[in-house]
């Protein structure tokens, strides 16, 4: 742990700096995705979940030792009765960036509240732009919902993307849908690569589709303009000649650890160093003069490089 002009900077010994924050509301969902859950999924017991209150003051002292970035996650976050409350807790800290993933259901009853916190960046999971099929994915008849909550939010001015994660024979032949878009209502859209996580490991190599290969696949009709990031972004960006605006995480094929500068913290306390690795400390209770070292632990459970696989289910992470 460092210090750069007076304000505290994480810094692990492989020279990563850790300072964005993915902090799990809740493991439960609306939603069955899949890849995601089991139809019959077991939840955690209320009482064992952070409260509003104990989960600001944990990311409280993780943004005074550094932590700038935060983003909301679930299960599905917006389905804590408490949401709001800790949305506006969380915009009293002092952060460049916090932001929400959600699978939309509720999101667009969420936006007024939202527009007035200082949580603008939205991310939004959509794996199908055909109803149909969107159904088959996530066990659910919402698409509409989500489409147009989607949209009313890209009109309100928030900063928009949608996840699509990519799935060979289920919605790779919508590839061009989603660039399609992208770039009739100015969203970025990001492709993500299927991950080896939870009890679908079995069917990975069966639906897996790399990044590179949907490269390809949208030059076939589009010219690819390279698109600045950051050092450690998880996706690498384009716009396209049609002024579609995309991203790949290539997760799997392209692995970020080197760069990655993420710590979780799931919906029950515990903080975790890597989304494929269950090794993490529970700060529930613990007093903040100990965070420091507890931190410090946590940093060095971090890998150094890809991890083949968790057996752990998506939901019970935090997404």
């Amino acid at each position: 742990m460092k210090s750069i002009s007076n304000k505290p900077t994480l810094i692990d010994t492989h020279e990563r700096t850790l300072h964005k924050l993915r902090v799990q509301l809740t493991d439960t969902c609306n939603f069955r995705c899949f890849y995601c859950m089991p139809v019959k999924a077991k939840f955690m017991p209320p009482g064992k979940l952070l409260g509003a209150a104990e989960l600001v003051d944990i990311c409280s002292g993780l943004v005074a030792l550094g932590i700038n970035e935060i983003r909301l996650s679930g299960g599905e976050p917006t389905l804590r009765a408490d949401f709001e409350g800790i949305v506006t807790g969380l915009s009293n800290l002092p952060l460049l960036k916090l932001g929400v993933t959600t699978n939309g259901f509720f999101l667009e009853g969420k936006l007024v509240f939202l527009k007035n916190t200082n949580c603008q960046h939205i991310n939004v999971s959509l794996d199908s732009l055909r109803p149909e099929r969107f159904h088959m994915i996530t066990r659910t008849k919402h698409f509409t919902t989500v489409q147009d909550a989607i949209i009313k939010a890209r009109v309100m001015g928030f900063h928009v993307k949608v996840n699509v994660v990519a799935m060979r024979g289920l919605n790779t032949d919508e590839i061009f849908d989603f660039v399609n878009f992208s770039a009739r209502y100015k969203i970025e859209v990001r492709f993500l690569e299927l991950m080896k996580i939870g009890p679908y490991y079995a069917s990975h190599s069966r639906l897996f589709v790399s990044a590179q290969e949907l490269i390809e696949q949208i030059e076939t009709r589009e010219k690819l303009f390279v698109q600045s990031v950051n050092r450690d972004s998880t996706s690498f960006n384009f716009t396209t000649s049609s002024g579609a605006q995309i991203g790949f995480i290539a997760s799997e094929s392209q692995p970020f650890c080197d760069f990655c500068s993420r710590l979780r913290l799931t919906a029950n306390g515990t903080l975790r160093a890597c989304l494929m690795s269950e090794a993490g400390i529970n700060l529930r209770g613990q007093a903040k003069n100990e965070y420091p070292k507890l931190l410090a632990s946590v940093m060095a459970m971090k890998p150094t490089g890809r991890l083949p696989y968790i057996e752990q289910p998506m939901y019970q992470i935090g997404g």
